[in-house]
């Protein structure tokens, strides 16, 4: 069983079952009622907010286990959300198609990161919307949530040269309190992005 399989292995919501608190006040920012995919999605809480939004949504993730409490969340909330099982070192995103690309706490090795955040910017149609929230390498000195490598927690720097083809309607790092199951809890240092493709 994978880390991430043992982890969403519990009856309860590692991260809770509420959206994360970026992305509910600026999905507004995404083209109403678009296509939206969700990278990393775990155990859905996103991808169920955005549906339950009007949108229309594809959660992504290597976990099937937190894929299969992603489908049920769903259910519960009456929604209807796709779910691909997928490594996102081995996942292509379709160019072009995407009115929305959500990344929240979805943390990849450096290398990996700069080739998907490649993708993710050729992934949107014109005017689409990418949103990111992930926790900064000042986040190792707080421990409340996110890995414990840096190489794991890019900076805004970084993510400017990413997405450098991207226009940048909202780019800040900032310390926030996060409460967010009993995986993200207390003060964090994180990064935030909107970023609209011209």
């Amino acid at each position: 069983m994978s880390f991430w399989d043992e982890r969403y292995g519990a009856e309860s919501y590692y991260y809770g079952t509420g959206p994360n608190d970026f992305l509910r006040e600026r999905c507004t920012s995404i083209r109403a009622g678009g296509e939206v995919l969700c990278l990393a999605e775990g155990e859905g809480r996103n991808a169920v907010y955005l549906a339950r939004q009007g949108f229309r949504v594809v959660a992504v993730d290597q976990s099937e286990v937190g894929l299969r409490k992603a489908e049920q969340l769903a259910t519960d909330r009456q929604v209807r959300i796709e779910t691909v099982v997928a490594d996102l070192d081995g996942y292509r995103i379709d160019p072009q198609r995407w009115d929305g690309i959500v990344s929240i706490w979805c943390h990849l090795p450096a290398t990996l990161r700069a080739a998907v955040h490649g993708q993710v910017a050729a992934g949107l149609k014109r005017g689409g919307v990418f949103l990111l929230e992930a926790y900064t390498p000042a986040q190792l000195g707080y421990g409340t949530g996110g890995p414990r490598t840096a190489d794991l927690l890019p900076t805004l720097q970084e993510l400017r040269q990413e997405l450098a083809t991207l226009e940048f309607v909202h780019a800040l790092e900032l310390e926030r309190v996060v409460h967010e199951g009993e995986g993200h809890t207390g003060p964090s240092a994180v990064v935030q992005v909107v970023a609209r493709r011209r």
